[in-house]
């Protein structure tokens, strides 16, 4: 049995795709995944398996979701390591990022930080077209591609800001999830 940290997209927001947290567990449990626990209704859930590639377990939930939901919920699977490796990643670079700020008032602070997690590797053209547009933003944002984590620091908010998740999946040409580094390092902190 191996355990995985799944994180599924675009569940809860609103009125819109929903899926309450125990209807999700129960589903998991009866498919035969075991230990499965959740983190706030966005979607974060803990699970073991039988199953040994993270592909094969984000494919099996996806078709579950979909048959059970309507509708489709892509998920990005990882193992406890890799979920621990980004959590540690978004503490060195925070720190490396107030730093700078520190060092240098006329660096922008940082008002929040993001982690998108993606399913599969970025290519490299499409890390340098993500870089290009972020550096492009006169400081407005600073962003870090490490294997399959991108991770986003902006100087305004969320919704104010021009690089966000979905424009973070068009230049890279891959799907995955973000999350606040709150999220990410509480995941970690419990489960990995």
């Amino acid at each position: 049995m191996a355990t995985y940290v799944a994180f599924l997209r675009a569940i809860n927001l609103g009125a819109r795709n929903k899926f309450p947290m125990p209807e999700l567990r129960a589903l998991l449990e009866a498919d035969g995944f075991a230990d499965v626990r959740t983190h706030i209704n966005t979607g974060n859930v803990h699970l073991v398996s039988r199953m040994r590639s993270t592909v094969r377990v984000a494919a099996r939930l996806e078709e579950l979701f979909a048959a059970d939901r309507g509708f489709a919920v892509p998920t990005v699977v990882m193992t406890p390591a890799e979920v621990a490796a980004i959590a540690a990643r978004t503490e060195t670079w925070g720190a490396e990022l107030a730093a700078e700020q520190a060092a240098d008032p006329a660096v922008p602070a940082v008002a929040g930080q993001y982690v998108s997690l993606l399913r599969d590797l970025p290519p490299p053209d499409g890390v340098a077209a993500l870089e290009a547009y972020v550096d492009g933003l006169a400081g407005a944002a600073r962003v870090h591609v490490d294997g399959r984590a991108v991770h986003l620091a902006l100087t305004e908010g969320y919704q104010s800001a021009r690089v966000d998740h979905n424009r973070i999946e068009r230049l890279l040409g891959t799907t995955g999830t973000n999350r606040n580094v709150t999220v990410v390092r509480r995941v970690a902190r419990d489960w990995c």
